[in-house]
């Protein structure tokens, strides 16, 4: 998914002037690295035969438990064929109180494990496509794809004297289609916006991606971006429960090759 929105004026002719800029209307290649400023909330259960969770958590608390974040975009085009991968990963501890946990067994009622978890998550979107709509105003992108997503969690728990690790972790493909739009407002001002859906049953029941973005050239090689993403996943497959929405501001740092 793209984040900071490519600079390319995106017009019929050859070669387009861009403040002192000469860029190639027919070949675009960016790499975008971001942030992230994303709440979550669902529904998990990152164990067979454990609990499901709720989870309604504020940026402020997802930075708290956050160990590692990276999110980077690639964007390419030659002539009217494009090509988008995104990957994102998330590493977080938290401090958590269980009922039973696979490994350990059920407990007594009234008897709780406690205990620190490992959360980890991955996911990798490679989208090819055709532009439909090029014009020097507007351009328009027919996108698909596939995602890839990676859930692992580890648990280290104290009850009953016993102190246990376990370790599971699960993933899922699915096929993705999308759109990408993107217009000039000014000279070095410009606006984009894309959307996807997932799944549909293969993989996950249902996903699907949104975002739009404010991108400002500063010069030949960079540009920053500024906007809103979201993505929402529902998966249940295995005694796996993955039902989750992230969404919050994005702020990019493009460079053009």
């Amino acid at each position: 998914m793209t984040v900071a929105g490519a600079t390319e004026p995106d017009s019929n002719p050859p070669e387009v002037q861009v403040p002192g800029i000469a860029v190639r209307a027919d070949r675009a290649l960016q790499i975008t690295p971001y942030l992230w400023a994303a709440e979550l909330y669902g529904r998990i259960s990152p164990f067979r035969r454990g609990p499901t969770i709720g989870v309604d958590k504020p940026f402020s608390e997802v930075l708290d438990s956050l160990k590692f974040g990276g999110f980077i975009d690639v964007w390419a085009r030659s002539g009217r064929y494009v090509l988008s991968g995104d990957l994102a990963y998330v590493d977080t501890k938290e401090n958590k109180s269980f009922g039973p946990l696979p490994g350990i067994g059920p407990l007594p009622p009234g008897i709780h494990g406690a205990g620190r978890v490992d959360s980890k998550l991955f996911t990798a979107t490679l989208l090819g496509g055709y532009r439909v709509v090029d014009t020097p105003d507007w351009t328009l992108d027919a996108l698909a794809g596939l995602r890839v997503w990676h859930v692992s969690n580890k648990v280290r728990v104290s009850a009953l004297e016993q102190s246990r690790s376990y370790k599971e972790s699960f993933g899922w493909a699915e096929p993705v289609l999308g759109v990408r739009a993107f217009t000039n407002l000014s000279d070095q001002l410009s606006m984009q916006a894309q959307a996807n859906i997932g799944g549909m049953g293969i993989g996950s029941r249902f996903a699907w991606s949104a975002q739009a973005t404010m991108n400002y050239i500063i010069n030949k090689n960079f540009s920053i971006s500024a906007g809103y993403k979201v993505l929402d996943v529902n998966y249940n497959r295995n005694e796996h429960v993955y039902d989750t929405r992230l969404h919050g501001p994005v702020l990019g740092l493009t460079y053009r090759f």
